[in-house]
């Protein structure tokens, strides 16, 4: 498969794993008020985005996808279970699981699919997302600079929606607040590489 097919279909936010379904937080701080209008949502998810997902989530992302890519299962499962010990709320655990079992459901019907990795999966009572995710990049053979690229890329997707459907926010809007979490995504991508090692 061509290499930017398999990234593209890896970071699509309604494909393969439908992370669409989950705002992470954003609707509840639209609810709440915390997000009115586009500078208070831009604030939100930039404060999200390098506060949370560059420190924690990404490094953990890519720390999975370096062990797949080079078929160490022992430290996936270190990073595996490092990653299911820090779902610290119940809705936290059932969104990583729903979406990881999606990916497992993906993966086990894909026949390019190595033994290796198909053998890890079948252990793997209750996959998670970011568990799955390195799965599907070492499959697709993407590599974890690459996956985590993605990974981003479909958060911000997944966030854009949900401000589109929660908010007054036009498509323009929309445009603009994109064109500034590139410049952000860049940071987080380098912050988590940076954690990463």
């Amino acid at each position: 498969m061509n290499s930017a097919w398999a990234l593209l279909r890896l970071a699509s936010p309604q494909l393969p794993i439908g992370g669409y379904s989950y705002s992470q937080g954003l609707e509840m701080a639209v609810e709440q008020s915390i997000v009115v209008d586009p500078q208070t949502a831009g604030r939100w998810i930039g404060d999200q985005l390098l506060l949370n997902l560059a420190r924690f989530e990404a490094p953990l992302l890519l720390a999975h996808c370096a062990a797949a890519a080079v078929g160490d299962w022992g430290q996936l499962l270190q990073v595996s279970e490092q990653h299911r010990a820090s779902r610290e709320t119940r809705e936290l655990h059932l969104e990583s699981r729903q979406m990881g079992y999606s990916l497992k459901q993906l993966l086990n019907g894909l026949p390019e699919l190595d033994r290796d990795a198909r053998h890890f999966l079948e252990q793997t009572e209750e996959p998670h997302l970011a568990l799955g995710w390195a799965l599907a990049a070492r499959t697709w053979q993407i590599s974890p600079q690459d996956a985590l690229a993605a990974w981003l890329w479909s958060w911000r997707e997944n966030q854009m929606a949900v401000l589109m459907k929660s908010l007054p926010l036009g498509k323009q809007a929309a445009q603009r607040r994109t064109r500034e979490l590139l410049r952000l995504l860049q940071r987080a991508g380098v912050r988590a590489r940076n954690g990463h090692e």
